[in-house]
């Protein structure tokens, strides 16, 4: 029996995952992301840092429970949202989220998506980078969008899948799914590789 097991507790994520046809069990990992953000890393050292951390704590709690017999394939993923090396991290305020569309309006900027996939025997990890360009914004134009969408848990303050497609003059990526939150054809082709009974 295997188990796929997604190293979070974003409802995005897991949502990519159950259209995708898999059924996850999510487990929130627990890292400490602020001393990691304080370590002076560049936004795609952070991003793989942090995505590969919270797949070892998910991987290292199942190893130690009455779970340790199954087998496990763990993912775990982090976003960064950065303006050449300026880091963008959850707003978690309609100010903060102000301020930061303010600061990308008319700018293009990076979605930078890491992902590491845990499985006996085997840690692979990939990055997903979307470019993203932001139209020419008013304050006014700004604040009625974070009080629609109210994007105060997303990196870089805005929410594509819902209003925040407005925002943008231009989005370049391999992979649209990136931008929830876990690039879904790479993953699916590390997960075929793997175990691939998982997949079909």
């Amino acid at each position: 029996m295997t188990k796929l097991v997604l190293a979070s507790s974003s409802p995005f994520r897991k949502q990519l995952l159950l259209d995708a046809g898999y059924s996850p069990v999510c487990i929130s990992p627990e890292v400490d992301e602020d001393a990691v953000k304080g370590e002076g890393l560049s936004p795609s050292q952070l991003a793989d840092k942090l995505a590969e951390m919270k797949a070892r704590a998910v991987w290292q709690g199942l190893s130690s429970s009455s779970e340790k017999a199954v087998k496990h394939i763990v993912i775990g993923s982090d976003q960064v949202a950065c303006l050449d090396d300026e880091i963008f991290s959850k707003p978690g305020s309609e100010e903060k989220a102000t301020e930061t569309l303010q600061r990308l309006a008319g700018k293009t900027h990076q979605l930078i998506t890491s992902v590491c996939v845990i499985s006996p025997g085997s840690v692979g990890a990939f990055q997903n980078v979307t470019k993203l360009t932001m139209r020419q914004l008013r304050e006014d134009q700004i604040r009625s969008y974070v009080a629609a969408d109210q994007p105060l848990n997303c990196a870089g303050s805005y929410m594509l899948e819902k209003g925040g497609i407005k925002l943008f003059e231009k989005i370049e990526s391999e992979d649209f799914t990136a931008i929830q939150g876990l690039p879904m054809i790479a993953l699916t082709t590390m997960l075929i590789e793997i175990s691939p009974e998982i997949c079909f």
